[in-house]
């Protein structure tokens, strides 16, 4: 969900004015913000503004005419704004449809990605902004990057600034670019994240452009099959019928399917399409892809890879967040929420942190116990944390099985393939015996008189 900024002014028990700014996904909750404020700092709510993007018609002192949209909290701040800078305002009013794409995910990538190269030549960050502001080609991200930028110069912290946008950049980009420097090490973070976004990029790209063609083929395999049977085989097999005859076993049950279809077909495309509806319903919804991600690491072959992929990330962005003294509970947070899975996230969540924090376990005893990570990954956190390395530990982990899903990525593909070749192979196999059997009925001399009387 979307976090909307608001700014709200006050007044103190000795008159004094009271003013900032708090981040909600909406009016109600920004409203319960500013009230704990006033309620901790004693000071009564006078008005909440929410910030919203205006659009403004401007004259230049040289006659030029010119448009623009500027985001505010209300359309006297901008006129304001404008009337300093010398210019002569002509309209100010408010932007009715503000609805912001997310950035596509190429241009994300492309922006983290150029900042590390740049915070590696030692440039200042604003100036990263500013560069890749020009080079950006997806408009909300420019006017992300403009925000930032602005956002930044005004003084605000930059995990503020950042977490402002997580609806735009993700949760986990925008927490860990900013935090990236508050920890004073900006290009490692920054090139941590950008390979993160590469990789999970990569490994989607290559699991769906596999996914599709067996995909496509296997529904129209459907459609051909059932086409095959209900309309075309009746036409041919209905003739024998006639004859009075006795028909094979397997052309008597198509054919009382086929003629079941011709009577139901309008409840059964209902209840098919129904179905599908509530599935994708389902799955969508919080509780479908808790579901769906728990079962998911449990398929065979294809399940281990995806379970490992979420073990990877999470060791990843563990190696690059822990500092290997103090409250490192945060980090497990982040890393968890950073995996791609819910169901590991909510283990992680609800039994290793409690037993971190309320009984003072051990963090190997604390990630054992939520059932979601490898005794390899297990072995390797017990080395590391007798050895003091946990920090080294997780990066390796998370090389290693980059590694390993990247080979096997490969293999699982061919090995889809290989599954839905041999699905359309038992098709064709049905389909010829069905056809087979058909061929092999010889009405005699008897059934043609018996048919003809």
């Amino acid at each position: 969900m979307a976090v909307k900024e608001f700014k709200f002014t006050g007044t103190s028990s000795n008159g004094k004015l009271v003013q900032g700014t708090v981040f909600a996904p909406n009016v109600k909750s920004a409203q319960k913000k500013v009230d704990d404020l006033a309620v901790r700092h004693e000071f009564q709510t006078r008005d909440l503004q929410r910030r919203q993007t205006y659009l403004y018609k401007v004259r230049h002192p040289n006659g030029k005419v010119v448009s623009g949209e500027q985001k505010a909290f209300s359309s006297e701040e901008i006129t304001s704004a404008l009337q300093k800078m010398g210019l002569e305002v002509l309209r100010v009013k408010k932007k009715l449809v503000t609805f912001q794409r997310k950035p596509p995910t190429g241009d994300m990538i492309m922006f983290v990605r150029l900042s590390a190269n740049l915070l590696k030549e030692k440039l200042p960050f604003d100036e990263v902004l500013n560069l890749l502001v020009n080079d950006v080609s997806s408009a909300s991200l420019k006017q992300v990057i403009r925000d930032l930028n602005s956002d930044l110069k005004s003084g605000m912290e930059a995990q503020q600034a950042f977490m402002k946008h997580q609806h735009m950049l993700g949760k986990f980009t925008a927490y860990m670019l900013g935090i990236a420097s508050q920890t004073g090490n900006m290009p490692e973070i920054y090139e941590a994240t950008a390979k993160f976004l590469e990789r999970q990029n990569e490994f989607k790209k290559t699991l769906k452009s596999a996914m599709i063609t067996p995909a496509i083929t296997l529904v129209v395999l459907v459609m051909v099959f059932v086409w095959y049977i209900w309309v075309i085989f009746p036409e041919t097999a209905g003739l024998f019928e006639g004859f009075g005859i006795e028909l094979p076993p397997l052309t008597t049950n198509t054919l009382a399917f086929a003629k079941w279809m011709d009577n139901n077909y309008g409840w059964v495309m209902l209840v098919a399409f129904g179905s599908l509806g509530a599935l994708v319903a389902f799955i969508k919804s919080n509780r479908g892809i808790f579901w769906m991600h728990k079962n998911l690491i449990r398929i065979p072959s294809i399940g281990s890879l995806l379970h490992k992929l979420n073990i990877e990330i999470f060791c990843r962005v563990f190696s690059v967040l822990y500092s290997g003294s103090g409250d490192n509970i945060t980090v497990i947070k982040v890393a968890a929420e950073a995996c791609g899975n819910r169901y590991m996230e909510y283990q992680i969540k609800t039994v290793t942190i409690p037993m971190m924090v309320a009984q003072g376990a051990e963090l190997v005893h604390s990630m054992e116990a939520a059932g979601v990570f490898t005794p390899m990954v297990l072995a390797r956190f017990r080395a590391g944390a007798e050895t003091g390395n946990v920090r080294d530990s997780a990066r390796q982990m998370a090389d290693y099985y980059e590694k390993e899903t990247t080979l096997k990525l490969a293999s699982t593909i061919e090995m889809i393939q290989t599954l839905v070749a041999l699905i359309i192979t038992l098709a064709i196999m049905g389909l010829t015996i069905l056809s087979s059997e058909l061929a092999l009925i010889s009405p005699s001399t008897q059934d043609f008189m018996n048919s003809a009387g």
